[in-house]
């Protein structure tokens, strides 16, 4: 377990652009936070991959567990030794791959999408089952963040779960990659610019990851409208973004309106409809 990380933790992101593996979270944490998701699955009648992207993004703003998550103090406490302490989640998504279905995610750059600005955005990826090589972790190009933003192409797909479609335009030597494999109990963090990917899952078990953006807070969005985002530790003396607030969970109608609410401003000042996934 730990509680920050080593200075030579601190200088391998800033060289690679990411981190893994880092251990943060006990072995029964993990068990009882996929437990709450595949209950979730269980009384909907439906897996949450299966479910309109909406459902996918920002669930801690539907779920106290979920909420409790992003605000695991071994996670904020890894997190802050990168980007400061005060900190804000400005996005979250659930990445499902089921044995054998085909999904993958394309070669792409956080920052294509997410439009913030100082580049400071760094993605928490926390695995609720294995993810290896064979179930389809994710693969990076080491130092691939310091050249910058790149263009970006559509290349849509039905088995793409970034619906958008967004991929590298340029050529890139993809012979470079590496396997972010991340056991559970343990997390990856990459930079913003960090190119990366997935395969499809070949396993035999599910591929549950749940990716968290933490940005610090002076971190604006640059395009048109106003967003909401989860203050988690320290501060906000700048108020880029409206405040969202922790869901009760004697208050499902209530938590339900609020994420519509957050995901519908989200999607809508990306250019992207409510359905999509992020």
């Amino acid at each position: 377990m730990v509680s920050a990380l080593t200075s030579e933790q601190v200088e391998s992101y800033r060289q690679d652009g990411f981190l893994c593996p880092v251990p943060v979270f006990s072995e029964t944490e993990i068990a009882n936070l996929r437990a709450e998701f595949e209950a979730v699955e269980a009384a909907a009648g439906q897996k949450i991959g299966d479910m309109p992207g909406f459902v996918r993004a920002k669930t801690h703003l539907l779920y106290p567990w979920m909420d409790a998550l992003v605000r695991h103090s071994g996670l904020l406490d890894v997190v802050e030794g990168l980007i400061g302490r005060n900190l804000l989640v400005y996005h979250l998504t659930c990445w499902v791959k089921e044995p054998g279905d085909g999904r993958f995610v394309s070669w792409h750059q956080d920052g294509t999408y997410f439009n913030l600005h100082p580049y400071e955005h760094v993605t928490a990826w926390i695995p609720l089952s294995p993810a290896t090589v064979e179930t389809g972790c994710m693969m990076a190009i080491p130092g691939s963040h310091t050249i910058g933003q790149r263009d970006h192409k559509t290349e849509k797909s039905a088995q793409n779960l970034l619906s958008n479609g967004q991929t590298i335009a340029a050529q890139f030597d993809e012979e470079k990659a590496v396997a972010l494999e991340v056991p559970v109990g343990s997390i990856s963090l990459h930079h913003t610019h960090l190119i990366h990917a997935s395969n499809p899952n070949q396993g035999s078990d599910r591929r549950i990851g749940i990716g968290v953006s933490y940005i610090p807070t002076h971190v604006r969005f640059m395009g048109e409208g106003r967003l909401g985002a989860s203050l988690v530790r320290g501060e906000d003396t700048f108020g880029h973004f409206e405040h969202d607030p922790a869901p009760r969970g004697d208050a499902l109608d209530e938590a339900a309106a609020i994420h519509q609410d957050a995901v519908s401003r989200f999607f809508e000042s990306h250019g992207s409809k409510r359905t999509d996934a992020a």
